[in-house]
């Protein structure tokens, strides 16, 4: 996944941070989808960034109420405007 474009991972990202929103109505979607969102940000970040978004993102899923929180979209914001050229 890290062979993407800047494109493709934003699209990637709001997909996945749309399915988190969906176990917002859903709850026990969580179970399964707070390790899963934690193993797709590692991957399709890598570094340090993919590791703490991992963190952040199982975190947010898997704590009841927190859905709402665009954790793959706030990641990209973070590796391709807030600090470009220095995380891959």
């Amino acid at each position: 996944m890290n062979t993407l474009s800047k494109k493709q991972k934003l699209f990637i990202g709001v997909l996945f941070d749309l399915i988190g929103m969906i176990s917002y109505v859903f709850p026990l979607t969580d179970i399964v989808w707070a390790p899963l969102s934690a193993y797709l940000m590692i991957n399709l970040y890598k570094g340090n960034v993919g590791k703490v978004g991992g963190l952040i993102s199982f975190l947010e899923e898997a704590i009841p109420g927190l859905d709402f929180f665009p954790s793959f979209t706030l990641t990209w914001l973070y590796v391709y405007l807030i600090n470009p050229g220095k995380t891959t």
